[in-house]
């Protein structure tokens, strides 16, 4: 099988002068679910807009199931199925309506009723999609997307305004169109959601791949296996300069530390040494612990590691 998504040395720069994208190289294997995460302004959207073809790059290849934009964009575009962040639809079509024109577009499209079905749209076929909620419009949106019977879909943030059930519906969707041979590209703002569907997924800041694998061995990789986050009394707050955050990390089994809302954040691999070395650290400086947890490490701890800052945060 040929690799669903390649490109090389990707460059895209606005007025000559504004990097978006900044020599970026990405290889996603038929039939992965491929995650791409970064803050906002990192270069994701146009990274995708490239790829879909919907954006010509400064420089660099981009290689879809082995073809180039170059030369075979209109049999490319049925390959494609793509859900936008913001699907502006028509608020005077049908639900129904709109699904059978998008897949008026595609020379062997899914059917427009097992489509409304598997995003549980039925019922709402003959509804305006002015009258819809946001996340039936979500759902439609998606629907959009697979009724071209897609080889590789994009999906930017499909989950956004969702409900927990249908949230988990979407992933089961996703999920049923791997399981098909399909391949998907997912941008997304849930952590949670990147750690459950992506095979591997890349963090991209500032126009580049920082991090890529899959999400367990970035998390052992870059997040240690555990962290502990506390807060002390304001005695021992005055004192969290640098050279505070340095004697923490000098503590038992501490791979780093950060400060995050207040509280300090150590990922560590081995809690039950350094838990009783911070007790009597606190206890030393004549200070009161104020709050303790641990707990496993995420996606969003190596997230915050590689960036210094939450994905959700404008």
């Amino acid at each position: 099988m040929p690799v669903a998504i390649q490109c090389r040395d990707l460059r895209k720069t606005y007025d000559g002068k504004v990097e978006a994208v900044r020599g970026l190289n990405l290889e996603i294997q038929t039939g992965e679910c491929f995650g791409l995460l970064g803050p906002n302004g990192a270069g994701k959207t146009t990274t995708i807009e490239i790829l879909e073809g919907l954006l010509e790059p400064t420089s660099g290849e981009v290689s879809i199931l082995g073809h180039s934009w170059r030369e075979n964009a209109r049999e490319m575009r049925e390959w494609l199925g793509i859900s936008l962040q913001e699907t502006r639809l028509s608020e005077k079509l049908t639900v129904r309506e709109t699904v059978e024109l998008f897949a008026s577009f595609y020379r062997e499209p899914r059917s427009s009723e097992e489509v409304l079905e598997q995003l549980q749209l039925t019922e709402k076929g003959d509804a305006w999609v002015g009258k819809l909620s946001g996340g039936q419009r979500q759902r439609l949106a998606v629907a959009t997307a697979l009724v071209c019977n897609p080889k590789i879909l994009f999906l930017d943030e499909p989950t956004t305004g969702l409900d927990p059930q249908s949230r988990r519906q979407l992933w089961d969707i996703v999920r049923e169109f791997q399981r098909a041979g399909g391949t998907v590209l997912l941008t997304t703002h849930y952590m949670d959601e990147a750690e459950r569907l992506c095979d591997r997924l890349a963090i991209v800041d500032h126009g580049q791949i920082i991090a890529e694998g899959s999400p367990a061995s970035l998390i052992e990789r870059l997040g240690g296996h555990h962290v502990v986050e506390f807060a002390v009394s304001a005695k021992a707050a005055g004192n969290s300069d640098g050279a505070a955050l340095e004697a923490w990390r000098a503590l038992p089994s501490v791979e780093s530390v950060h400060e995050d809302d207040g509280m300090v954040a150590l990922s560590v691999k081995e809690p039950h040494l350094t838990i009783p070395a911070l007790l009597d650290a606190v206890g030393k400086q004549g200070s009161e612990l104020q709050h303790l947890t641990t707990r496993q490490a995420s996606l969003e701890d190596v997230f915050v590691r590689l960036t210094g800052r939450h994905l959700r945060e404008e």
